[in-house]
């Protein structure tokens, strides 16, 4: 696990959140939440996508990708939809030492949950109480909780809201000056579209995202999600069952794509402690302070780089 910020000597990491590098105005032992989020094109747009420090996708049946969101230096009023957890979902939100939360679960998630594998709260056991059902969206694209909520469920089952949160390391943002960078990755099958779309925007300095050519945006601000780092890892997937759920190797390692102040960098992943990291020459690259992204795809030549601002 990373252990240092590495800002600036002259910075205390006290005053740092550790998984953006922002300057803290709160609390930085808040324990994270690590939020399986509906990625349907039913559950768009999302709540509470633009409070997460990070947000890694991964495929889960089909062609259809499902978020974790996971938040701790800003925490969501409401998030949602929420998804049935997958094996892999356990394994990244073990490397943030966060409380899963999940409505659901596939067989291989359900039985390491009811082992004791991490602590989650499963939006099935509070079904209509500290889960809600929007009125706005069809079953199972409706489901959603709230960070009062979720608190509440983790002291009826005895679980700490603090933690000593490693901290990622980063480094200054240098936007380019230069015509910046945008990236396209496809998820899609013959039948069915699923194009992520990411592009640098000066005015913000940051990415914008958009999902079949639509832009990310939080359901309840609708503004659209900024971010600071954009992470591409391929790891190999493959079929496990009739209904298409996947094993993903998240712990081989890989190459990458890194894309920050509106570069791309050609790096390496590895799993650092459950976490996905990008390394280039065998040491971490930093990233930039701000929000992250990180995109779990079978195949690199599914990537599509041109130059261009914004999407």
């Amino acid at each position: 696990m990373l252990v240092s910020c590495g800002i600036s000597n002259e910075q205390n990491v006290q005053n740092i959140y550790p998984l953006t590098g922002m300057k803290a105005d709160g609390e930085i032992r808040k324990r994270p939440l690590a939020v399986v989020v509906n990625n349907h094109p039913k559950a768009r747009p999302q709540s509470g996508l633009s409070k997460a420090d990070i947000v890694i996708e991964s495929l889960s049946e089909g062609p259809i990708t499902r978020f974790l969101a996971i938040f701790q230096s800003e925490m969501p009023e409401t998030a949602g939809p929420v998804r049935s957890a997958r094996e892999y979902f356990v394994d990244l939100a073990l490397g943030f030492d966060g409380i899963l939360v999940h409505h659901g679960w596939s067989p291989g998630a359900k039985k390491r949950l009811e082992n004791g594998a991490a602590d989650h709260i499963n939006g099935m056991d509070y079904d209509g109480s500290l889960f809600w059902r929007a009125d706005f969206r069809e079953a199972p694209h409706n489901s959603y909780t709230s960070f009062e909520n979720i608190n509440k469920a983790a002291a009826d089952k005895g679980y700490s809201m603090k933690t000593a949160v490693e901290p990622y390391t980063f480094k200054k943002a240098r936007p380019t000056s230069g015509t910046p960078y945008r990236i396209r990755l496809d998820y899609g099958t013959k039948n069915v579209t699923n194009q992520v779309d990411f592009g640098y925007d000066k005015k913000v300095d940051g990415y914008i995202r958009m999902s079949d050519g639509m832009l990310t945006t939080d359901l309840e601000t609708e503004e659209p999600i900024i971010l600071q780092n954009i992470l591409i890892v391929e790891a190999e997937h493959r079929i496990k069952d009739a209904y298409g759920r996947r094993d993903v190797d998240l712990r081989s390692g890989g190459q990458g794509l890194l894309l920050q102040n509106g570069e791309v960098h050609q790096v390496d992943w590895k799993n650092e402690g459950g976490r996905l990291v990008p390394v280039k020459d065998g040491k971490n690259v930093p990233f930039v302070p701000g929000k992250t992204w990180i995109n779990i795809i079978p195949d690199l030549s599914k990537v599509s780089i041109s130059k261009g601002e914004g999407v």
